[in-house]
C-alpha cells in the first residue's frame, strides 16, 4: 500500500512559477514509476508528466520545456517545476505511482492517487 500526499498547489499569476511535491509513504518507493496528472473543470483529466524506476522523463506536449518532474529516492518524493505558467494550466493536479517498468503515460495505468492539489492561474 502506498499512500501519497500532494502539497505546493496555490494562485499564481500567468508567467509565474510553482513547485509541486508529492510525498509517498510506504515501501519500496524507489520501484514505483511516479506521474502527475490534471483535471480541469468540465475536462477529462490528462497526463502531465512521469518519471520512470530508472529516472527516464515523459511529458505531455502542452508543458514540455516549462515543467520539470523529478524524484529524490532519499526522501520518498516526487516534484513538478512548473514554469512560464499558463491559464490554462489551471486544474487540480494529482500525483500517480504505478508499478511498472514502462513509462506511466495513462491514468488506467495509475495503482495509486494522491487526493489532488489545486492550481490555478491568472490572466
Amino acid at each position: 500500500q502506498v499512500q501519497l500526499v500532494e502539497s505546493g498547489g496555490g494562485l499564481v499569476q500567468a508567467g509565474g512559477s510553482l513547485r509541486l511535491s508529492c510525498a509517498a509513504s510506504g515501501r519500496s518507493f524507489s520501484n514505483y514509476a511516479m506521474g502527475w496528472f490534471r483535471q480541469a473543470p468540465g475536462k477529462e483529466r490528462e497526463f502531465v508528466a512521469s518519471i520512470s524506476r530508472t529516472t527516464g522523463t515523459y511529458y505531455a506536449d502542452s508543458v514540455k520545456g516549462r515543467f520539470t518532474i523529478s524524484r529524490d529516492n532519499a526522501k520518498n518524493t516526487v516534484y513538478l517545476q512548473m514554469n512560464s505558467l499558463k491559464p490554462e494550466d489551471t486544474a487540480v493536479y494529482s500525483c500517480a505511482a504505478a508499478s511498472r517498468i514502462t513509462p506511466l503515460l495513462r491514468g488506467t495505468q495509475v495503482d495509486y492517487w494522491g487526493q489532488g492539489t489545486q492550481v490555478t492561474v491568472s490572466s
